[in-house]
């Protein structure tokens, strides 16, 4: 039951049938911040909760669409790979362009806040297209006038996934075996789980913090309530 009902939230949602974005559903179903959930899909998830309110849309054309995307709090959790995806290009349509067209239609519509999955090593300079792109995101996601801004930049993903990546699956496992050694200043490079990130994602943005960006072992520490302060 919904110890403040009347100032209860709208969650936003892109990018629930992901790893993180899988967890921070489930996270947000349980916060008591929240009333209402809304997840937009390109397939049916078929999620059946009091709080959940599902919109398949055309991603194609959200512009026509922009009057479903209102709330208060926007949580982006999209990515893809460049298998998946074909071409740089379309890794920049995923990656980049959709999630600053859906920040800006939904603060236009009102929403206040946003989270924001991104990627260690985000670098708008990078030689490395992935990292580019991301960076690139980030600088965008900073130019929309949000009251509070969170990006969350996790290192190796960890948990269960829905589709098989074999490179991904190769490099969590020599992350959990090096990762006792990535202390101090490499502490940010060991990997972390997804709902980890989804939990930390969740705090800050209900935060009155205003670091903007936080690495992965940020993300980590926040989970337990112990962030240290950092230069973005």
């Amino acid at each position: 039951m919904m110890s403040n009902q009347e100032n209860a939230r709208t969650a936003l949602v892109f990018g629930a049938s992901g790893l993180v974005g899988g967890y921070l559903v489930n996270e947000l179903l349980n916060d008591e911040n929240y009333s209402s959930v809304r997840i937009y899909t390109r397939k049916p998830m078929g999620l059946e909760h009091p709080k959940v309110h599902e919109h398949v849309i055309d991603f194609n054309r959200l512009g026509e669409q922009g009057q479903l995307i209102k709330g208060d709090d926007l949580f982006i959790c999209l990515g893809t790979t460049i298998r998946k995806a074909g071409s740089v290009r379309n890794v920049e349509k995923i990656d980049r362009n959709l999630p600053l067209e859906i920040a800006r239609i939904a603060n236009a519509n009102g929403a206040t806040r946003v989270a924001v999955v991104s990627s260690i090593g985000a670098n708008p300079e990078s030689g490395n297209y992935y990292l580019r792109i991301k960076g690139e995101m980030e600088e965008g996601i900073r130019k929309i006038p949000f009251q509070q801004i969170v990006i969350a930049r996790p290192s190796m993903l960890l948990g269960p996934r829905k589709e098989f990546r074999f490179g991904e699956i190769a490099g969590r496992i020599g992350i959990q075996l090096i990762g006792f050694l990535l202390v101090g200043s490499l502490s940010k490079y060991r990997g972390i789980h997804g709902r980890d990130v989804a939990r930390a994602m969740i705090r800050l943005i209900c935060s009155d913090r205003h670091d903007i960006v936080y690495q992965s072992d940020q993300l980590q520490n926040f989970r337990t309530g112990v962030i240290r302060n950092r230069n973005s």
